[in-house]
């Protein structure tokens, strides 16, 4: 006797990324799998009384959408968090600063996100002077949206114990003024570490991305509670956009705990991987730890088998490592790994069957990554090794064509781009040299030279918001000469959300496509994104979002 599905979904428009039946009107899911593909007849005839029943009434259906670079813990934590978006000087910043503090007394740390690194005004600086007068009776700080940043008043960092300076990692720095003292700006996670342990998660909500360590000391049975309240809130926002796979980009014990213990309790909205953070102080022998990682979590919805590392940090805040010294300048960045110790973490987490996926943003950053993931061939042998570079956003000629040589793929976060809708061009432009513009977020160039392609947020350096970015990739921003035009088709787009961040997760089989037999992880939109305005694209949104055949998001 055939089992009847538990939900059919209707009078859609089903664009499949299944080669053999590129669309479709309808299908069927059965015991959190899809159980057929077809029309809108054939699939009406297998329902029952019981089954639900979707009308997607034309819009596009899709294959859930997957978010390849999220920091799922923080972007989480940060939905209750000021949010400074938009803010725009140093009156309007003291007034919803204020504002905030006045309604949140109880905060040890008055802190927000979102803030531009020009929020004071074009050319000038952001000082713990200038963050006295915006709140002069409380520790106060805040995160620049690219969260390699953070700049706190003179109280928040007499509190952290930091005003007088602090030994931090490579890469990262406490910025010292000509008083001898901290001017406010804390460059990179062990900078302002210890002022993230003054937030209302006490910085657990990082240490994935810190320390690749579990917090110390370890979480209360309280501190537990409250860190998956926020978690449960993160995953049912994106839910909410139509996603139904996450790529953490931190990670830790603790955090692989929380989301199987949300696994357990049926709470778990989206199929997330966590990866083993490698810090560039750690020994080699620190490896032992991803593959306990990997043994202990391993489930369709929780699982680890990558390791995460960082060549260097941004370019707004001249971290980004580059190969020839930023404008008016004899600095070009800072490297957190050192060539030899990278090539030997590389050559590790290879020879361990692990994927690698490694932020790299300067020219010099993504070459010398590119040389890591070499070492590992040549020592190793060559394999289906999936490996990523994360962000990519300067480039030299030279190494575009090593993508597809190596088979390494690229991550990229469109709406990163100063063309991508979020963040102005003066900001990244004023950094780069004339010719390093036509090479800068070369999405489409990247993509012609016959590499792999996939795309993502980088949340919450940006919103979890699916729609936003797909039209950033679709319809960016015209900038003129020297910055390309890197507009991609809706299809590429979608295959780059959907279908290939299956495939980059080696769930290709089993995943990515609406075809009978795979997961039931996918998403009906409210409109049909053929038919749409390429420029209103971010006006469409998940009207259902399904996770293995659970209805996880309703509009």
């Amino acid at each position: 006797m055939t089992i009847p599905p538990q939900t059919v979904i209707l009078n859609g428009r089903l664009i499949t990324f299944d080669p053999n039946s590129p669309f479709a009107e309808a299908l069927a899911i059965t015991d959190g799998l899809i159980s057929a593909v077809g029309t809108t007849a054939e699939i009406r005839a297998l329902s029952a009384p019981s089954t639900r029943v979707i009308d997607a009434a034309g819009s596009t259906v899709l294959p859930g959408f997957i978010d390849s670079h999220v920091h799922l813990f923080g972007g989480s934590v940060e939905l209750a968090c000021l949010d400074l978006t938009g803010v725009q000087g140093e009156a309007e910043l003291t007034e919803v600063v204020r504002e905030w503090a006045a309604k949140n007394t109880e905060d040890l740390l008055v802190f927000a996100v979102q803030a531009d690194y020009a929020i004071l005004g074009e050319g000038i600086k952001t000082t713990r002077q200038a963050l006295d007068r915006v709140l002069p009776d409380r520790p106060f700080a805040m995160y620049a949206p690219d969260h390699h940043t953070v700049w706190a008043n003179t109280a928040a960092l007499e509190a952290a114990g930091l005003l007088h300076g602090a030994e931090v990692e490579a890469g990262a720095q406490v910025v010292m003024g000509t008083d001898g003292r901290a001017t406010g700006e804390l460059q990179e996670p062990s900078a302002y570490a210890p002022v993230l342990r003054m937030t209302r998660h006490a910085g657990r909500d990082m240490m994935g991305l810190i320390t690749g360590a579990d917090p110390v000391p370890a979480a209360t049975p309280a501190e537990r509670v409250l860190d998956k309240a926020a978690l449960e809130r993160g995953l049912k926002h994106c839910a909410s956009h139509g996603i139904t796979g996450l790529h953490n980009m931190d990670g830790n014990f603790y955090q692989l705990e929380l989301l199987s213990e949300m696994e357990r309790d049926g709470t778990l909205l989206c199929r997330t991987e966590v990866p083993f953070h490698y810090k560039s102080p750690d020994p080699l022998d620190r490896f032992s730890e991803a593959q306990d990682m990997r043994q202990r979590f391993n489930s369709d919805m929780v699982w680890c088998n990558r390791v995460k590392m960082f060549m260097d940090g941004v370019v707004e805040s001249g971290t980004a490592l580059m190969l020839r010294p930023y404008p008016g300048t004899d600095h070009i960045g800072d490297a957190v790994f050192e060539p030899e110790h990278f090539n030997e973490a590389c050559i590790r987490a290879d020879a361990m069957g692990l994927q690698i996926a490694t932020h790299a943003i300067g020219d010099l950053a993504v070459r010398r990554t590119l040389d890591g993931y070499e070492a590992a061939q040549r020592s190793n042998g060559r394999r289906d090794s999936r490996h990523r570079i994360e962000h990519i956003e300067v480039l030299h000629p030279d190494d575009l064509p090593r993508f597809k040589a190596l088979g390494v793929v690229a991550s990229i976060q469109p709406g990163h781009a100063p063309f991508g809708g979020y963040f102005p061009p003066s900001g990244v432009g004023a950094m780069l040299h004339p010719d390093q513009i036509p090479l800068a977020y070369a999405w489409q160039d990247i993509r012609n030279s016959g590499a792999k392609v996939i795309f993502s947020t980088d949340w919450p350096v940006i919103p979890v918001d699916v729609m936003p970015t797909i039209k950033g990739a679709v319809a960016p921003h015209s900038l003129g000469a020297p910055w390309r035009d890197q507009s991609q088709s809706l299809m590429d787009t979608l295959a780059s959300y959907t279908v290939e961040n299956a495939w980059v997760e080696f769930n290709e089989a089993r995943k990515g496509m609406l075809k009978p037999g795979m997961m039931a992880d996918i998403v009906v939109m409210d409109h049909n994104l053929e038919a749409m305005d390429p420029q209103l694209l971010d006006q469409s949104r998940a009207a259902f979002t399904i996770c293995g055949g659970r209805l996880t998001w309703e509009a």
